[in-house]
């Protein structure tokens, strides 16, 4: 299940289905985050703008955060705003029950095998502390990604391609290029701005 396999994407958007902010006009969604890791660092980022149907409603929420006793593992969410903390809590409690991202994100996992009262969140989790990264959506699906790069939102695979870019030829750091991947980003995607909250391990 935590296996990266062929043809496993690292960046989760649904354009035209359940995720996409413009299919679902009274929906509020939260966009874009992305996870980068270099040198032993990991950082993730996130916009701040929330949108109700083609309306932006704030422009400076927090989507980026540190969870853990320690504040070891950092987590961003997408997607329609109340599953995402629906699902931002889910995991925050396993986290705090077993206190390993690994361990927390696969017991969520078996949670959505048994309860159907779980049934189907429209949002995304990236989580990462210092030696993994995750994306936990809200079917109950745990991924890890090839490359270390995660990007989900409606904005994820302009974020994705720029942090590649910038992780190839360029020698900035994590935290630098994930800022820059969501402002590239933010420059694209509508439901995405340049009002960036980022964090790092």
């Amino acid at each position: 299940m935590l296996e990266p396999g062929r043809g496993v994407p690292t960046s989760l958007e649904t354009p035209g289905g359940p995720m996409d902010p413009s299919q679902n006009p009274n929906i509020v969604h939260a966009t874009t985050i992305i996870s980068v890791r270099r040198g032993g660092h990991v950082a993730v980022a996130g916009d701040g703008q929330v949108t109700l149907g083609h309306t932006v409603m704030k422009g400076n929420a927090r989507k980026v955060r540190r969870l853990g006793r320690e504040g070891q593992v950092l987590a961003g969410f997408a997607g329609a705003a109340a599953d995402a903390f629906t699902l931002f809590e889910l995991f925050e409690a396993k986290l705090d029950k077993h206190g390993q991202l690994t361990r927390a994100a696969v017991e969520l996992a078996k949670d959505w095998r048994t309860e159907r009262r779980l049934g189907k969140l429209e949002a995304l989790l990236a989580v990462a502390d210092k030696e993994t990264s995750l994306i936990i959506s809200g079917t109950g699906d745990v991924i890890e990604p090839e490359d270390g790069i995660i990007a989900i939102g409606s904005g994820g695979s302009y974020a994705l391609s720029a942090a590649r870019a910038l992780l190839a030829h360029t020698e900035l750091d994590a935290k630098t290029i994930a800022t820059e991947a969501i402002n590239i980003a933010g420059d694209i995607c509508i439901y995405t701005n340049r009002n960036v909250v980022v964090e790092e391990l």
